[in-house]
């Protein structure tokens, strides 16, 4: 009889930590609150709350409100939390979802999560008027898109992006899901 996985591995997405000088959120204490209350080999990446961590098999949903919980009572403030299985996020990167797109230093790939499924009215895939901002799919609870930088600034793309899918949704830059992968 095979023994049954107890422990799995797991990515946490953070929204809106270290942003501007708001909210700001240090690495290393977020890593003794998340070992502090049962995670284990915790791996931060960069300093916008990407987070490589064991815990206990369970409903991603579970862990989400578990952390955002914890987060909020130990600093103070609402941290929205999205978190994927690992091998999601290698299914993902695996199935190069940007391969039939070139990257330039204008031109940015970026995978939003969502934390919930929600019917959206746009066509993917789509172009904003400008043609700076495409949504090129939806897929798992993730939306790929490009940004041409040239054209348009990142802000004014991810607005697009809560108009349509509201606020529990985060994003990420492709090349920080490269560094993530490199770290699993």
């Amino acid at each position: 009889m095979a023994k049954q996985k107890t422990t799995t591995k797991y990515v946490a997405f953070l929204r809106g930590i270290n942003v501007g000088g708001h909210h700001k959120l240090p690495m290393a204490d977020l890593k003794t609150t998340l070992k502090e209350v049962g995670y284990t080999d915790i791996i931060t990446i960069l300093n916008s709350g990407n987070v490589i961590f064991d815990a206990p098999v369970q409903d991603v949903k579970d862990i989400e409100k578990n952390m955002e919980a914890t987060l909020e009572r130990t600093f103070g403030f609402p941290v929205p939390t999205c978190v994927r299985e690992a091998s999601y996020i290698v299914r993902f990167h695996e199935s190069d979802p940007f391969k039939n797109n070139t990257l330039t230093k204008e031109k940015r790939f970026y995978i939003s999560f969502l934390k919930e499924l929600i019917a959206s009215d746009i066509t993917i895939p789509y172009s904003s008027l400008d043609n700076s901002y495409k949504i090129i799919e939806e897929r798992e609870k993730a939306i790929l898109s490009i940004l041409d930088v040239s054209i348009s600034q990142t802000t004014k793309a991810m607005s697009v992006l809560e108009k349509t899918y509201g606020k529990n949704i985060t994003t990420r830059n492709w090349k920080t899901i490269e560094r993530i992968i490199k770290k699993l």
